[in-house]
């Protein structure tokens, strides 16, 4: 059994999405392509970047699936097919005539005085203040102190997030094959009395960046690809990208940075 032949589709409860996810249900099953729920080694998104997101989430960040995403909202930047290209690239997938990127995934640990969470994530983690204040931060990577951070949050994003909510805060592009993290402050407080970083920085993807409230801010909102989880009691995170990788099939001509151009700049 060849389980590229077998296609899980995640699609977006929209109009546009369902017309065109029935144009790619017809043309695989005409490639006598499945469409299953289970077993798999496909995986295609259909609709816009939350699409795409949702899929990697619900199939379990699975290193042994090639994901893509057919762009059917507004900006589409994780989808790389368009819908004018559906006849080509489901060629492409019948032929096997395709690359594909692999990207580095997030682990996150989160550490309470009760109880011990772990988390993948594809874009970003968000810390703040389970009342959304001013929340203070010990800030390190491997063990190092960094910063004491005072502000609204921090964002960590990976490669792949870095042109997500993350660009949205001023921190920077990187490489999807760049695996690294980006922390970036969120409204980072400078005067005389409280002194932060106002620009991302970017780790090496064998760093752990750790992050530790103080002990009367140990109630935080923990924000991870735009799910929001409330701890009490958090004693640490440590975040890092570990060795599980998801791969992305990417059309032959595919380039990033004249992506960013085209989602961007055009």
């Amino acid at each position: 059994m060849n389980k590229k032949k077998r296609v899980k589709l995640v699609i977006n409860n929209t109009e546009k999405s369902e017309r065109i996810a029935e144009k790619v249900k017809k043309q695989l099953l005409a490639k006598e392509f499945e469409i299953v729920e289970e077993d798999y080694g496909l995986a295609i998104s259909i609709g816009g970047d939350g699409a795409f997101l949702r899929m990697v989430k619900e199939t379990g960040f699975n290193e042994n699936v090639l994901y893509v995403g057919v762009n059917a909202g507004t900006l589409g930047f994780s989808q790389d097919i368009e819908e004018q290209e559906i006849p080509t690239f489901i060629e492409s997938l019948e032929k096997e005539d395709y690359n594909y990127e692999e990207i580095g995934i997030a682990e996150a640990t989160i550490n309470t005085t009760d109880f011990v969470d772990h988390f993948f994530y594809l874009n970003e983690l968000i810390v703040r203040d389970a009342e959304l204040k001013t929340t203070r931060l010990e800030v390190c990577v491997d063990k190092v102190l960094l910063e004491n951070y005072v502000g609204d949050g921090l964002l960590v994003s990976t490669s792949f997030g870095s042109t997500a909510y993350n660009l949205s805060f001023g921190g920077s592009i990187v490489y999807n094959t760049f695996h690294s993290l980006q922390l970036t402050p969120i409204a980072p407080l400078n005067n005389k009395s409280y002194r932060n970083l106002i620009n991302s920085v970017v780790i090496p993807a064998e760093k752990t960046i750790q992050i530790k409230p103080r002990q009367d801010e140990m109630n935080k909102i923990i924000t991870i690809d735009g799910d929001n989880h409330y701890y009490n009691n958090v004693l640490d995170i440590n975040i890092s990208i570990g060795e599980r990788k998801i791969r992305l099939i990417r059309k032959k001509d595919y380039n990033f940075i004249q992506k960013v151009n085209d989602k961007f700049l055009k």
